[in-house]
């Protein structure tokens, strides 16, 4: 089975759950940037990716396969928006081209939230260092750890997502554009539910990071449970994409059977 995994801090309890299952040696993982697993999805270099959500109506067929994500329940800390001045005197955002999810999240929040129009900008290698003055940038993953620092003025996304909507917001889920073998996602399942369970002895293990708390980065700020407060975050992200009229088939914890454009 190809599995394409976000190479990010906070997916490592999932990884370190697959590589201690019975899964270990029927898997080929591969550790990419989150916009590499949206395109080894879209051209099925992957079986499952745990791939950006906004690439679901790009696909001709999606499958939630797991009870597990990469949410927030509010602030998510390393998906923000950068600058040196408040969101309403920017006039141009540098957007990250590691991402999917969060460069079509920030134009909404953009809109919907802030009232603004800035010049959106996909970014390049090293634009971090370019934010200043009037212009922004979304920097998401480990390269936003310790940009705080640097800036007088941080949104994050998963908080703002929160104010705005009163929902849970999904960054990235575990997709397949085929149904799975049932005995398959169930020991996937438990796979990651253990990872996640042995984050004090993950966190224990991982190299340490100056002024930055593992253990409520895992535990508070990145939302791991796939739970109906998020499908409905999820539902609700979906429903501002184009490309709508697809049809995502629901995670089999829940009690449906297709949603129409989502």
């Amino acid at each position: 089975m190809r599995l394409s995994v976000v190479s990010y801090l906070n997916t490592k309890p999932f990884i370190y759950g697959l590589f201690r299952s019975s899964l270990a040696d029927q898997i080929d993982l591969s550790l990419d940037i989150p916009a590499v697993c949206a395109q080894k999805l879209l051209r099925e270099e992957a079986d499952l990716a745990l791939t950006p959500v906004a690439v679901i109506p790009d696909l001709p067929e999606a499958h939630l396969v797991s009870d597990f994500c990469i949410g927030a329940t509010g602030a998510v800390r390393t998906v923000c928006i950068f600058s040196e001045k408040p969101m309403g005197e920017v006039r141009r955002l540098l957007l990250d081209f590691h991402s999917r999810t969060s460069v079509a999240l920030a134009p909404i929040l953009c809109r919907e939230y802030w009232g603004i129009e800035p010049e959106f900008i996909p970014a390049y290698d090293g634009y971090e260092h370019h934010i200043g003055d009037d212009t922004a940038g979304l920097v998401i993953g480990d390269r936003a750890i310790g940009m705080e620092k640097r800036f007088p003025y941080i949104y994050d996304l998963g908080q703002i997502w929160k104010e705005w909507t009163g929902l849970p917001f999904v960054f990235a889920a575990w997709i397949s554009t085929h149904p799975l073998p049932d005995d398959f996602v169930r020991r996937f399942n438990e796979a990651l539910a253990d990872g996640i369970a042995q984050i004090p002895q993950l966190i224990k293990i991982l190299p340490t990071l100056p002024g930055f708390d593992l253990e409520a980065y895992f535990q508070q700020n990145i939302s791991y449970e796939l739970d109906e407060d998020k499908w409905l975050g999820l539902q609700r992200f979906l429903s501002y994409l184009p490309g709508q009229g697809k049809t995502l088939l629901a995670n089999r914890r829940f009690e449906r059977t297709a949603v129409s454009g989502a």
